[in-house]
């Protein structure tokens, strides 16, 4: 019986607002420069309202992944949480127009509002980003439809949900229904930080899972050893383990089998979204049956397209790009 989705992904539901500003500004702003800062909400509202002619785009690490695996044309479904006020709506409908479906309505009434990552674009091509959390990061089992969850071929998870009580319940959640229907589940460690925080659960929770996503330095962490030592334990206790390792060879383990995918080293444009989009590539091949290898090398295109602009979503037709290099 076929599903309704091929891919869901859970996620944080976050608006990216980007602006143009010069160093001058980040300082009387008290911005600091080129890295990424949790905000509370009365410095949020307050950036926000600093922003002129700011450029408004549904954001977040998985939402980012399915806008790619959308554009390839597979069949993806969206569980977040956005807030039903101006913010929220517009998210929803653009995640809808970009192909996937936004399975959870706007929450109304006096919750938190939506999330929103203020990002301020510098002259060199900095991104200095300030995001307020708002009520993505609520998330909970109580998101997580059975109607959706049994009805995808794979649920694909973001490690950052994992700092909060009720994003482990929504992902257990998740993960069970999804099995019980005969689906794959899997998940992008997201941050060696967030690794660290949760070591002993996530450590548990990949045994269950059928593939895990991660970089060098998220895997170091997940196994406090060094790479190597790391992929095989990984190997030996998950499905099938993919590494990056920026600008180096990626590597994919499945048991006893292992694929190298070199990597072609270009001067990035922005490296926001690289690692979304080779989730978006990967899960395209493992979602249409490739080899570890053609799985490796459509992560491996799909993050060089993004890189070689502004903006953390493809601008290319990437199916075209896997025909170019005979991978369809």
């Amino acid at each position: 019986m076929t599903k309704t989705y091929q891919v869901v992904g859970i996620g944080n539901a976050i608006v990216d607002v980007i602006t143009q500003a010069d160093d001058s500004f980040l300082e009387l702003m008290g911005i600091e420069k080129g890295i990424m800062q949790l905000v509370e909400r009365e410095r949020g509202e307050l950036l926000y309202s600093s922003m002129t002619n700011r450029v408004q785009t549904p954001g977040g690490s998985v939402a980012n992944t399915l806008a790619g695996l959308g554009g390839l044309g597979l069949k993806t479904g969206f569980i977040g949480r956005v807030h039903d006020d101006a913010l929220g709506r517009f998210y929803a409908a653009e995640m809808e127009s970009d192909g996937t479906a936004f399975v959870n309505s706007p929450v109304p009434g006096g919750e938190l509002p939506t999330s929103r990552s203020m990002i301020f674009v510098s002259p060199d091509g900095e991104r200095s980003m300030n995001t307020y959390l708002g009520i993505s990061s609520e998330i909970s089992a109580d998101d997580v439809a059975q109607s959706v969850a049994a009805d995808t071929e794979i649920m694909f998870l973001e490690g950052y949900l994992y700092d909060k009580p009720q994003g482990k319940h929504a992902f257990n959640q998740a993960a069970k229904l999804t099995k019980a229907a005969g689906g794959k589940v899997g998940i992008s460690l997201s941050d060696p930080f967030c690794v660290d925080r949760h070591r002993d659960d996530f450590r548990k929770f990949v045994k269950e899972l059928d593939f895990v996503i991660g970089n060098e330095h998220e895997w170091e962490s997940l196994y406090q050893s060094d790479l190597s030592t790391a992929l095989e334990t990984a190997a030996s206790e998950s499905g099938l383990v993919v590494c990056t390792r920026s600008g180096s060879d990626v590597v994919l383990v499945q048991g006893e089998e292992e694929a190298v995918v070199p990597v072609k080293r270009v001067q990035p444009v922005d490296t926001t979204g690289a690692g979304d989009q080779f989730a978006a590539g990967f899960l395209y091949g493992y979602a249409t049956g490739q080899s570890l290898a053609a799985c490796g090398r459509m992560g491996c295109i799909a993050a060089g397209e993004v890189i070689s602009h502004i903006g953390p979503r493809p601008e290319t037709d990437m199916k075209q790009l896997f025909r170019k290099e005979g991978l369809i």
